[in-house]
């Protein structure tokens, strides 16, 4: 099932634009190796949980995968051939706004060449180009 908000003060938001790199999250944390994000995106529900049911599938639900992304902007349209006027469309999807840098994805518990080939399915899934990264061993 897609991700979204339980519930939500504004349910339409505006569009804004995505600027700069990302300052947090931009490091791997809960597991050994990450999927980052080199462009800016919108990522829609659809696009995670194609790319989560991928790595499970890949993986055989060993480690432990964490997602560090979570849509909470609302995308409006309004139906197609539709007169002009008569307010803002109903929201369509929802999806996490991206900055370049930011960790999308960690998986923890698995050799680093599954991880790797679990990443690069992953990013197939994804509108975005994507690099595989490891978490810096700190002493």
């Amino acid at each position: 099932m897609a991700l979204m908000p339980r519930r939500v003060k504004y349910r339409k938001h505006q569009r804004g634009h995505v600027k700069g790199t990302a300052q947090k999250g931009n490091t791997v944390c809960f597991g050994d190796f990450g999927l980052q994000a080199l462009e800016p995106a919108w990522i829609s529900a659809k696009h995670i949980e194609a790319a989560r049911m991928a790595c499970t599938h890949y993986l055989r639900r060993e480690g432990k995968l964490t997602i560090r992304i979570f849509p909470h902007k609302s995308v409006s349209a309004k139906p197609a051939e539709t007169r002009m006027g008569k307010g803002k469309g109903e929201p369509e999807f929802w999806c996490a706004v991206v900055k370049p840098g930011t960790v999308m994805f960690e998986v923890a518990g698995v050799p680093k060449d599954s991880a790797k080939a679990a990443f690069s399915r992953m990013a197939s899934k994804l509108p975005i180009k994507s690099r595989f990264i490891e978490r810096k061993q700190t002493v």
